[in-house]
């Protein structure tokens, strides 16, 4: 049995994030209609979206389920960081679709990490990435101020990953 590494599981569901951590809250629009964020919702909870953004993503389940083991190696070479997680929560929504990892032992970083597809009443798409973070392992902490840079750039890029697979999935249903 697996164990988290820090004692705040679920904290990225409902908030406030917890004190003595980095803080990170990254949104991007993503689409329009209910059709688009269906496509964002899958794209999010089976691990697309991560595979499309260039991570190797190895799961227990096919999509984020409550327990599910994670994977996810990021990086080229003796440069490649694993980061092993459990899936914490779930949401299957009529509004709101995604899941939150936490840190499991030997993972570079201590903290929780969720992925959020929201449809507003507009019918606007809307992508969220939130966590709390702090190093744990001493190549982490000798990175000190370029960890909460690179999180962000991940966060980016995956919006925009995101983005371009609800785009490509549109461009097949029309």
């Amino acid at each position: 049995m697996s164990t988290l590494t820090y004692p705040e599981a679920g904290a990225t569901r409902l908030g406030p994030l917890p004190d003595g951590y980095h803080h990170l809250h990254h949104r991007d629009r993503i689409g329009h209609g209910r059709a688009d964020f269906e496509a964002a919702g899958a794209a999010v909870t089976e691990f697309r979206m991560h595979r499309a953004a260039g991570a190797r993503v190895r799961a227990s389940a096919p999509r984020a389920e409550p327990g599910a083991s994670v994977r996810v190696a990021l990086g080229v070479g003796p440069f490649r960081f694993i980061a092993p997680c459990q899936v914490i929560w779930t949401e299957y929504g009529p509004h709101r679709i995604g899941f939150a990892y936490g840190t499991l032992t030997r993972h570079p970083e201590c903290g929780e990490e969720s992925f959020v597809v929201d449809l507003a009443d507009d019918g606007t798409v809307s992508f969220t990435v939130m966590a709390f973070s702090r190093p744990a392992r001493w190549y982490a902490r000798l990175a000190g101020p370029f960890v909460p840079v690179a999180q962000r750039w991940y966060a980016r890029r995956l919006g925009s990953t995101l983005r371009r697979i609800v785009s490509e999935g549109r461009e097949q249903r029309n």
